[in-house]
């Protein structure tokens, strides 16, 4: 069921997904910050959906929707394509051991499938603390002619606790972004 984004929220905003909200922190604070778009949380944990849901109430946001479910099913059967102003996917699992690299979010079908939810101009905003899956990650995008690299500096975010937890054990953060180009193949 395709979910319709100006009925879940009572208007018509730029809609932004992000994936993996984790507690909910981050998720909140950029709500906030940016009441002129709507967001939709997907996050199976269920205590972060639980705190990111209390964080919604006690903040008063009206823009934020969760969805306790996995990311790839909510793209492929609730997202309308080209329905989404912006993905944020901020530290994703890495899957460090190779032989685990298969189950990493980020790869060409993925990447494939983002394309066709976006917008034109929609922005993708990547972050992890994992040089090697942030080189993944980039060569998946890049490899995609519906997205061209945004120019360095291009985007901002506040903290996460897996970024500080990074930073502690000495990991580089990469913040990776990619705009959605008019045409391009999927």
């Amino acid at each position: 069921m395709k979910i319709e984004p100006e009925q879940i929220f009572g208007r018509k905003a730029p809609l932004i997904l992000e994936i993996g909200s984790g507690m909910g922190e981050t998720t909140a604070a950029i709500a906030a910050a940016h009441p002129e778009a709507d967001f939709i949380a997907v996050e199976v944990h269920g205590p972060g959906v639980g705190s990111l849901l209390n964080r919604i109430n006690a903040e008063g946001l009206k823009n934020v929707r969760v969805i306790r479910h996995d990311a790839v099913e909510v793209l492929e059967r609730m997202i309308p394509h080209g329905a989404l102003a912006a993905l944020h996917l901020f530290f994703p699992d890495p899957w460090p051991k190779k032989r685990h690299h298969k189950r990493r979010l980020v790869q060409p079908g993925f990447v494939s499938l983002v394309g066709e939810k976006m917008s034109v101009g929609g922005i993708v905003h990547v972050a992890t603390d994992w040089a090697e899956y942030a080189d993944q990650i980039d060569a998946a995008f890049s490899g995609n002619s519906s997205f061209v690299k945004a120019a360095a500096g291009f985007a901002s975010r506040p903290a996460t606790k897996f970024e500080a937890r990074g930073r502690r054990l000495g990991n580089p953060v990469r913040d990776l972004v990619f705009i959605r180009r008019q045409g391009g193949s999927q």
